[in-house]
């Protein structure tokens, strides 16, 4: 699998709501060009419970023909009822993606057992690489170190996600884990992704990357080359963005991020809003701290 810096990329769209392709191809062209290792798409940053599964299809495929090849496109294709994960994740294969992103059922609340038989037929019903997804703040169920143990046996489910900030948890993972087995592991948080690589990860799952993927990326390599000065030094710099970029739910305020770069229109679909005006100066300075604005940039809205 693939390590470093992997972009949770958002879900551009219109004015009005309707999904905003062109904007996706250039936001795609932009994080590659600046050294992300991969695109995440149709993520919890990707508005994923808005978009219908027409929707849902439309924009792993035109990520897939955006990248052309040049970086793994790794297609959120979780949901709450296995069917429908498996159809999307059928969908998904037949897409071309690289691998799929799956997170742990939400709403209905299964136990250990149920999470471990939905990620295991999904698995084995189609071939493509599997990546679990735990974020119990999101989903209220969480996936225990015991049963990720065991999926890791599973042929096909390739890593995992990790939303929880619990980095004793990832080194008891890592610990357990057989030794040389393959099996990545990558940080869920931007704010705690330098020392999930210093501790045995692999990379970050990253909102921050589509705002700064080029900062992000080098902060993941030289972590994962051990370079600790070099990483703490870039991590630092970003620190107040990786805070900013949560003073609302996400990806409300990377959204309005995005479009004070003038990459993207502030475009949310409801139950979502856009940023509260009271948090637009902590997001513009966090901005410009991290160097993302007050230089030269692609500029496409105004």
């Amino acid at each position: 699998m693939v390590s470093g810096s992997l972009v949770a990329i958002v879900t551009p769209m219109q004015q009005g709501g309707a999904i905003d392709l062109p904007a996706l191809a250039r936001l795609v062209d932009f994080q590659i060009a600046n050294g992300t290792a991969a695109i995440v798409i149709v993520g919890t940053t990707g508005e994923s419970p808005t978009v219908s599964v027409e929707e849902h299809c439309q924009l792993i495929q035109a990520a897939i023909d955006d990248a052309a090849g040049r970086v793994p496109v790794i297609a959120g294709t979780g949901g709450n009822s296995t069917a429908e994960a498996i159809e999307l994740t059928r969908f998904a294969k037949r897409a071309g993606a690289s691998a799929c992103l799956s997170v742990v059922p939400y709403y209905n609340k299964p136990t250990q057992e149920g999470m471990y038989r939905h990620f295991r037929t999904i698995a084995e019903t189609v071939d493509l690489p599997l990546v679990l997804y735990n974020v119990p703040s999101r989903t209220v169920a969480d996936l225990a170190n015991d049963t990720v143990l065991r999926l890791a046996e599973i042929p096909g489910i390739v890593g995992m996600k990790d939303a929880t900030s619990d980095l004793v948890r990832l080194v008891d993972l890592r610990n357990r884990l057989p030794a040389g087995k393959a099996f990545a592991l990558y940080s869920g948080n931007d704010d705690t992704a330098l020392p999930f690589m210093l501790l045995g990860g692999d990379g970050v799952v990253s909102v921050t990357a589509n705002v700064a993927p080029q900062a992000v990326s080098a902060m993941c390599a030289a972590a994962l080359d051990n370079d600790v000065v070099t990483a703490r030094r870039l991590n630092a710099r970003l620190m107040n963005l990786h805070a900013r970029l949560f003073v609302e739910a996400n990806p409300i305020p990377v959204k309005w991020a995005l479009a004070e770069m003038g990459l993207i229109h502030n475009e949310l679909r409801l139950p979502l809003t856009p940023l509260s005006p009271r948090f637009h100066d902590v997001v513009r300075s966090a901005l410009r701290d991290a160097g993302c604005i007050g230089e030269p940039a692609l500029k496409v809205y105004s």
